[in-house]
């Protein structure tokens, strides 16, 4: 059997968008109750996206395992050994998924499990540590108690590696239209997201107290000050090129049958490809901008407090990453403490 994910038709506004069916468009009911229930927690329509991908991967697996009947969700086929089985054949698919995309997908096979049973995954015939002491995020005081939620893959440590100013510039300087300019502003200046800056209202530029609200990851707003370069940016792009509309969005296409409709992930995407080929900076991309913002913050003196409000984190661990010295950096610290040791008579430069 084959399985799909489709868009579904007159639902209402308590179903998932997204059915799973098979090749005769059957729905597979256990599945799309589950997301239904994740719609009614009020989850957003990315998040209900990615809960119903990672189901389909699941079941399309499940399906080619020998004596499964894919359309009965029963606990005595699926236990814990079918959860370390589901890991291992990730591991060995190419290309390999993601440690990242690895654990999200077990998250989500408990709590599948939990939906339908009221009750952890049994055991058998593994037995998995489902708990231990973690530290704190700030590297000090005490540790805390921390509970497994499934069986994690080890991540990799995430390393930010911003842009170099000249790679910044160069990339910039590619720009012809002030849209893209406010693009590229709102992301290098402000911090925000791709999906953020996508998502932007007009109603939600207030250029007279020199704000705007940001519509963040789990529906968190937060009000972030505008720069006057990129008042001044948004406002030419509204007065002089933006096409007379009706939609609510600030960013909306330019050309072909799309003008004046909202701007969609994949053209940006593709303005992105675009500008990468024209300027030769192969790394620049929507989420490195971000990065790049959070490390001239950080170099800037922005205290980890304001700086996590401005990037919208919801855990200052997530902030945290951007402290990283660059080899430049630690170079500057190890001059300057030679030149006062080398110099003992005189006071330290301030």
């Amino acid at each position: 059997m084959t399985f799909h994910a489709i868009p579904g038709e007159g639902l209402p506004a308590a179903r998932c968008p997204l059915r799973i069916v098979d090749e005769h468009g059957r729905q597979l009911e256990w599945a799309n109750r589950f997301l239904d229930a994740q719609c009614v927690r009020g989850l957003a329509p990315l998040s209900l996206r990615c809960y119903a991908y990672s189901v389909l991967h699941f079941v399309r697996w499940w399906s080619r395992r020998p004596g499964v009947d894919v359309l009965r969700f029963s606990a005595d086929q699926f236990t814990e050994a079918t959860l370390v089985d589901y890991v291992r054949d990730q591991l060995n698919e190419l290309p390999q998924p993601a440690p990242e995309n690895i654990n999200s997908r077990s998250a989500m096979l408990r709590r599948l499990f939990r939906f339908y049973f009221r009750d952890d995954m049994p055991h058998a015939p593994y037995l998995l540590q489902r708990a231990w002491y973690r530290r704190s995020p700030l590297g000090y005081g005490r540790g805390r108690r921390g509970v497994a939620a499934d069986l994690k893959i080890k991540v990799p440590q995430r390393v930010i590696v911003p842009l170099p100013p000249e790679q910044v510039a160069r990339f910039w300087r590619s720009f012809r239209t002030a849209r893209d300019l406010a693009l590229v502003a709102l992301m290098l200046l402000n911090g925000l997201r791709s999906r953020e800056v996508l998502g932007l209202k007009l109603g939600d530029l207030l250029f007279s107290e020199a704000l705007i609200r940001v519509h963040g990851k789990g529906s968190r707003i937060r009000m972030l000050p505008l720069p006057p370069e990129t008042i001044r940016i948004l406002q030419c792009w509204l007065s002089t090129e933006r096409p007379l509309t009706n939609a609510p969005e600030v960013f909306v296409s330019l050309k072909g049958k799309a003008r004046g409709r909202a701007m969609t992930p994949a053209g940006l995407r593709s303005l992105f490809r675009h500008h990468r080929s024209t300027s030769g900076v192969a790394q620049a991309n929507p989420h490195r901008f971000r990065h790049t913002f959070g490390s001239d913050m950080i170099r800037a003196g922005v205290s980890l407090p304001a700086l996590q409000r401005l990037m919208g984190h919801a855990y200052i661990h997530t902030t945290l990453l951007y402290i990283q010295l660059t080899p430049q950096d630690v170079f500057r610290e190890y001059a300057r403490a030679v030149e006062q040791i080398a110099s003992p008579g005189q006071p330290p430069r301030e």
